[in-house]
């Protein structure tokens, strides 16, 4: 008698779950806050992400979630922008579902306008986010007026920054995650190279140290990113626009610079956990934002 051997393909639970909102409304602070790494970096600053930034958070077996942080939406003014644009638009067509971050403090309307411009052919959660800051009955009002939208789903309430019911949102993402089998490696966080990381962290201290504009002309190009046995060297640019932008970076006898550096070096060891010897240098491209072959450059492509 023939013995016939049958295999059943086990399916997990398996999607992309991109997040979308205003610029500060917590998509960075969430991932982060998912992922259980420091996969996108924040500032109070509006505009600090410019990259689709992609994380895994992966159960083998179970489940293989991927996130995807997005630029904050607004209309573009440079280049620059209509990159972080295009990287929005990337993640609405290949969602499974969209999470919709809502500062339940902001104006309503306003943020209902963006998300019906985005045209959602998939799943919507809502997710009112800062309950721990609003007031005044906002979040009720907030989950009053998101439910009578047609592109939500479910509303789920958080807050990104103190950990508060993400379980509740997890849970909310499993009921709509599609079943199939893993794109990717289970023991990857993201898709993108560690020097991209880097380059992210060091753009971050300078959202950090710096005033209003400063960041906002800045970019940062990593040339060398050479791994020994028992350290990491890494070689890079800071990209300004103006000559008096170059001197602010540095700062009076290289002080700002070194705690840019100081500062970046840190979070660079934390994250790769490897000492790292790190080298800066500030150049000036004039008009870099509106530069095409400039932005492919550094990475906006």
């Amino acid at each position: 008698m023939e013995a016939f051997v049958i295999l059943y393909l086990y399916q997990m639970k398996v999607g992309f779950v991109n997040i979308f909102g205003k610029p500060n409304a917590g998509k960075s602070t969430l991932i982060n806050a998912l992922i259980g790494e420091k996969m996108a970096i924040t500032s109070p600053k509006a505009q600090t992400t410019r990259h689709r930034i992609k994380a895994f958070l992966n159960v083998p077996g179970e489940y293989q979630i991927i996130f995807s942080d997005t630029p904050g939406i607004i209309d573009p003014q440079y280049k620059l922008h209509e990159h972080m644009m295009t990287s929005v638009k990337s993640a609405l067509e290949d969602a499974d579902i969209a999470l919709l971050i809502v500062d339940a403090n902001e104006d309503l309307d306003e943020i209902d306008g963006i998300f019906q411009k985005l045209r959602l052919k998939v799943p919507a959660l809502i997710v009112l986010n800062k309950i721990d800051k609003a007031g005044n009955g906002r979040i009720a009002l907030a989950e009053k007026f998101f439910s009578e939208k047609s592109y939500c789903t479910k509303i789920v309430k958080i807050s990104a920054l103190q950990k508060v019911h993400l379980n509740k949102l997890l849970a909310a993402i499993m009921e709509l995650l599609p079943e199939g089998q893993p794109f990717y490696s289970e023991e990857d966080l993201s898709d993108m190279p560690t020097k991209f990381f880097a380059s992210e962290m060091i753009r971050e201290k300078i959202y950090q140290l710096f005033g209003d504009e400063i960041p906002y002309h800045t970019a940062v190009l990593i040339n060398e990113f050479k791994e020994r046995d028992d350290i990491v060297k890494i070689q890079a640019d800071i990209i300004v626009q103006r000559d008096t932008q170059k001197f602010i970076i540095i700062g009076e006898k290289g002080k700002m610079i070194k705690e840019i550096g100081t500062l970046a070096r840190k979070d660079i060891e934390q994250f790769i956990d490897k000492k790292i010897f790190l080298e800066l240098f500030v150049k000036v491209r004039p008009k870099w934002r509106d530069n095409d072959l400039q932005l492919k450059e550094y990475g906006y492509k």
